[in-house]
């Protein structure tokens, strides 16, 4: 019975993580400059084998880049909702989800602050990978100490 708990809990804890993913993921590509980046990625990696493209193959995403952010934005909410709940999702990933988001706005209206938001955003992602690879550490010394 206590194996059949763990089980789901496992389950209902990927399902949560894969959310969590999903939504810093989409607050990433709400973002122009992202959206820009990942095109000329294409285009560079495409020409490595020979193919030249002008213009921008992605440039479609930034008519979805709203829709993008607001479903992050809501996956984000989902997410710390069972976390204030559960407890059963990273904080540092919370953190890292909110920074993407912070750093993603898309919104033409506050397009003089954006530089802002990236600053902010991006900080707050610093700040995230910083306390996960703290975090890594403490274990792996804790786990020597107990040896």
């Amino acid at each position: 019975m206590i194996k059949q708990k763990n089980n789901k809990d496992d389950k209902k804890g990927k399902a949560l993580t894969v959310t969590s993913s999903v939504s810093g993921v989409m607050g990433f590509l709400g973002g122009y400059q992202v959206c820009h980046n990942v095109c000329l990625g294409i285009i560079a990696l495409l020409s490595i084998i020979g193919i030249s493209l002008v213009g921008m193959p992605l440039l479609f995403l930034t008519k979805v880049a709203i829709p993008f952010w607001i479903t992050a934005f809501f996956l984000f909410v989902i997410s710390l909702f069972f976390y204030i709940k559960n407890k059963c999702i990273s904080k540092n990933l919370l953190l890292f989800n909110v920074g993407i988001i912070i750093a993603g706005v898309p919104f033409n209206s506050l397009k003089n602050f954006l530089v802002f938001f990236w600053i902010v955003g991006g900080t707050i992602v610093l700040i995230s990978i910083v306390l996960f690879i703290r975090d890594k550490q403490e274990k792996r010394i804790e786990r020597i100490k107990n040896r």
